[in-house]
């Protein structure tokens, strides 16, 4: 397994870059775009697909449901549960009211959005008996920083947990402090959302940034494809840029294949150097 194949189980081993659906299902207008745009993602392999039932009051999980419409076998579908949803029989409906907007009976993987409501013992609670109805085969998290899951693995059943899905790019590095290693230690996946700094903590615009620029023109590739190429440079972790046209989601797989020399790592670590000590988590 390469650096560009991230292992979610021993039975799944998924592309380093996915498909994100934020600010998908906003404008009607848009909905035939952005379905065709994630049909042609999953046409080019990019099967994991990530929505919530925040996003758009629910709108992006009915535009997954249509784009995967005749192919729910070939994805391997996400989605996220509110904190105030995550347990006890709130998080059964709230699983069940995605199901029926992605049209389908089951999720490869459901996350708890971010810490709120309810303690991790009755989210884990919760998260077992969806995979016990079979409305999902795995769990995991979101937005939770070192602290929170040394929380969590203190929990029955918290060790189950198959992700971590933040904010992560060249600008927003603070995971690499302590968070990312330790998931890598446990071998658990990262998430990486807003890989092109969408959201964040900024330094700049990295999509103008000369040292992004020259290296992406230095690979004859554009410089969002370079941010995605240097967010899945270490194993185990994913990236999930939005991409709402066939255009865009054409350039995001083939940034798969673009691999950053040592020079060129130490050029992006310069601009934006690796953090020193502990940040308070990025969340967007």
């Amino acid at each position: 397994m390469t650096a560009k194949q991230v292992m979610f189980t021993k039975q799944v081993s998924l592309p380093a870059i996915g498909q994100g659906t934020w600010y998908m299902g906003e404008d009607p207008g848009r909905r035939r775009e952005e379905v065709s745009a994630l049909r042609a993602g999953l046409d080019l392999g990019l099967r994991l697909i990530d929505t919530a039932e925040m996003y758009a009051d629910g709108a992006a999980e009915e535009v997954v449901g249509e784009a995967l419409t005749g192919r729910r076998d070939s994805a391997f579908l996400v989605s996220k549960v509110y904190p105030w949803n995550a347990g006890g029989q709130k998080a059964i409906a709230a699983c069940e009211a995605s199901l029926r907007r992605l049209k389908t009976d089951y999720l490869d993987l459901y996350l708890l959005h971010w810490t709120g409501s309810f303690s991790f013992a009755e989210t884990v609670d919760s998260m077992e008996a969806l995979i016990a109805q079979g409305k999902i085969r795995r769990w995991g998290v979101s937005n939770l920083d070192y602290d929170d899951m040394q929380a969590l693995w203190q929990v029955t059943g918290g060790r189950e947990c198959a992700t971590n899905q933040v904010l992560y790019h060249l600008a927003s590095r603070g995971i690499e402090y302590d968070l990312l290693p330790w998931c890598q230690q446990q071998q658990m996946p990262v998430m990486a959302y807003s890989p092109l700094a969408q959201a964040g903590r900024l330094r700049g615009d990295l999509l103008s940034h000369s040292v992004v620029n020259d290296i992406a023109h230095a690979h004859n590739v554009s410089a969002a494809q370079i941010l995605l190429a240097w967010v899945i440079r270490l194993p185990g972790v994913m990236a999930i840029p939005k991409a709402a046209s066939i255009a865009h989601v054409e350039q995001n797989a083939a940034a798969l294949e673009i691999t950053l020399s040592v020079d060129e790592l130490k050029q992006l670590d310069k601009a934006y150097p690796a953090p020193k000590g502990k940040t308070a988590l990025d969340m967007a």
